[in-house]
């Protein structure tokens, strides 16, 4: 795994948005508001770095980038280089939290109010002290 990939995004401007698109990676798309080339940028690049992870952990091959000069464009489309810094989306995605409901006795959820205890981090402590875990596995992902 690498730490940086760097990939040639397609901006494609449509009256009705921006449509991005990576020759290089089937299946990684976004798209942005029309003429708001910024969130384009933002999007391209989280794209690109979830599409990355997520083949990252499938065990797939990333391949090697198309030269920019090899790259065909229509009229209306502009080549972008959208680059990312894999240790980063790795940490932003293994540290997401989901929300989980449980239920408590009402006068233990009272008790813990008046105490202003983290119930969240109360579960999450008991909850790796049970499974015997001091923290999540390697290439888990926990969204």
């Amino acid at each position: 795994m690498k730490n940086d990939y760097a990939f040639i995004a397609i901006f494609e401007y449509e009256d009705d948005g921006i449509n991005i698109s990576f020759p290089d990676l089937e299946g990684c798309f976004s798209c942005a508001e029309a003429n708001d080339t910024d969130t384009a940028l933002k999007n391209a690049k989280e794209a690109l770095g979830l599409h990355l992870f997520a083949m990252e952990q499938d065990g797939e091959t990333i391949p090697t980038p198309t030269p920019i000069n090899k790259i065909t464009l229509e009229k209306n489309q502009v080549p972008v280089l959208i680059d990312v810094f894999m240790p980063s989306v790795r940490a932003a995605v293994k540290t997401s939290y989901v929300k989980k409901t449980l239920s408590l006795p009402a006068w233990l959820a009272a008790l813990a109010d008046e105490k202003a205890v983290n119930c969240s981090k109360v579960f999450q402590k008991a909850l790796m002290d049970f499974l015997e875990v001091k923290e999540p596995a390697k290439n888990m992902i926990t969204l």
